[in-house]
């Protein structure tokens, strides 16, 4: 498994076209890619070598191809909490996978795991390296196991979008598919803290020219600004955010900013009422024990009318396709509130199941998953 992540990728320096260069002669000789948190646009998503992130809400799939790799050569990453889910899927100091660490800093070498083999380099000259010299499958019984393997992990990635439908109202596994269809190949997606970035982080598809601007270290409020700075940086392209109804309250007055800076982009607000992170842990490990989660929102469709901006308040999964064309169409940009059940916690388990299975855990007397 390679696992790439980091700067110092840059476009102009050729940073990027050496990672495309390696991404191609992986999927070539069958070997995973896979990113770190917040770095799904270094790779295009649809490369036979891409495998996913390994980040905060890691799949089953991406964990069991992070623990059972043999060999893992890691490019320009810190080895942290999100990319070995909490420190489990590698034994510290010393991982039971052969580990190759690459990293311009000699301080992030040795910092938690001790690689068997370690190299201090520039994350591009090492990919442009390692992309001619790769081998290519070898012959043999090792060849069906390594096509095998890749399969795997491939299919691993693609079933992340296959959902199940979402509770009653607004269904954002819906919403995705038609951000996925509709927005242009160099769009740039933004997103602050919470729950609700899962949306854009696991269910879109980010081909070369996507780029995204979100936060690594939990900040609340981030995707607002980065919009605007987009925008202001790129005026010819489409900017959407992704917003919690906590997350956008961190910097909505931004938008005044936005407003006069003639550089308004698509805020997308994810209003389920809730400081949705916070209540699916308190549920997780103390169900039924509600604290200060709950949010009385002001009204998002005349603050984005206050500011400029197309506002519209989007309830029912139907009207979201039609409502996104007006949004994309306005000179003013556009906000657009997506009221979203506080049941659909996340894209695959609702609160009240996150609840049972708590209740049932204490029940046997174990403790909370």
């Amino acid at each position: 498994l390679v696992l790439v992540g980091g700067g110092g990728w840059d476009r102009d320096a050729g940073g990027r076209a050496a990672l495309d260069a390696l991404t191609r002669a992986l999927g070539t000789a069958e070997v995973p890619l896979a990113v770190t948190f917040r770095c799904q646009d270094l790779v295009d998503n649809t490369a036979p070598a891409y495998a996913g992130d390994a980040g905060v809400g890691m799949t089953p799939a991406m964990k069991r191809l992070v623990g059972e790799a043999e060999v893992i050569v890691a490019i320009n990453t810190r080895f942290g909490e999100t990319s070995t889910d909490g420190y489990t899927l590698l034994q510290v100091p010393e991982p039971r996978q052969r580990l190759i660490h690459v990293h311009p800093s000699d301080g992030e070498i040795g910092k938690v795991y001790q690689a068997h083999a370690a190299h201090h380099a520039g994350p591009a000259a090492f990919a442009a390296a390692l992309a001619e010299a790769l081998p290519a499958v070898p012959e043999g019984g090792s060849a069906a196991a390594r096509r095998a393997w890749a399969a795997e992990a491939r299919a691993g990635y693609r079933a992340v979008f296959d959902l199940p439908a979402q509770p009653e109202g607004l269904d954002m596994g819906a919403v995705m598919a038609v951000l996925r269809a509709r927005l242009p190949a160099d769009a740039i997606l933004t997103n602050g803290a919470g729950n609700f970035a899962i949306w854009p982080s696991k269910l879109f598809v980010f081909g070369p020219d996507h780029r995204l601007l979100a936060p690594q270290a939990g900040s609340m409020g981030y995707g607002v600004p980065a919009a605007i700075a987009a925008k202001l940086r790129y005026p010819d392209r489409t900017v959407v955010c992704f917003a919690g109804d906590g997350d956008v309250q961190m910097s909505l007055s931004e938008l005044g900013t936005a407003l006069q800076a003639r550089a308004q982009p698509v805020i997308l607000v994810l209003n389920n009422g809730s400081y949705g992170t916070i209540r699916m842990h308190q549920e997780r490990e103390y169900p039924g024990r509600i604290s200060a989660t709950r949010i009385e929102n002001p009204d998002y469709v005349t603050l984005g009318h206050a500011y400029g901006m197309l506002a519209e308040r989007v309830a029912e999964t139907e009207a979201f396709a039609p409502a996104l064309e007006r949004a994309l169409a306005s000179p003013t940009g556009a906000l657009l509130e997506l009221i979203v059940p506080t049941e659909a916690i996340t894209p695959r388990q609702s609160l009240s199941a996150i609840r049972a299975a708590a209740e049932a855990a204490l029940a046997r007397g174990g403790e909370p998953a």
